[in-house]
């Protein structure tokens, strides 16, 4: 079921919550598909200007051993933070996928939608919160074991 969204008008002040449509009709697919190009805009634009900001020559060989060893913890640390980053622009664009082929907002394990709120506050979610319960309820067996 493939989807075109770009050519809808998203109302002002639009919010899903308040949509008493049809789940995930096309404004409300246009309201994800906004939401999400503009997070993965925004973590673009972060990691473009610590790139430039690192390349700028803040040195990690600073001559003070405890000013090179914070340093060190400095880099190491936006490291990890920009491959977090990388990693959450990959979900997103497969997120942008979805809503592209009219599957965005179902399931992955049930097929059931999930819920607005939570695709609200986590645009990228692929399982509905009980689902996802379910999974982090067999992680944890699996890590006590």
């Amino acid at each position: 079921m493939a989807s075109s969204t770009s050519s809808v008008n998203l109302p002002p002040e639009y919010t899903p919550m308040d949509d008493k449509g049809e789940f995930m009709n096309p404004v409300m697919l246009e309201y994800f598909r906004q939401k999400l190009l503009a997070w993965r805009s925004e973590l673009l634009r972060e990691s473009s200007e610590t790139i430039k900001n690192s390349l700028q020559g803040e040195q990690l060989q600073k001559p003070d051993l405890t000013d090179r060893a914070s340093a060190e913890t400095d880099h190491a640390l936006e490291l990890r933070t920009r491959d977090r980053e990388r990693k959450l622009v990959k979900k997103i664009n497969q997120a942008l996928e979805r809503v592209e082929e009219g599957e965005y907002g179902y399931c992955e394990e049930t097929g059931e939608p999930i819920s607005v709120a939570r695709l609200d506050a986590r645009p990228v979610a692929t399982l509905s919160l009980e689902a996802q319960e379910r999974h982090e309820r067999k992680e944890k067996v699996h890590r006590d074991e």
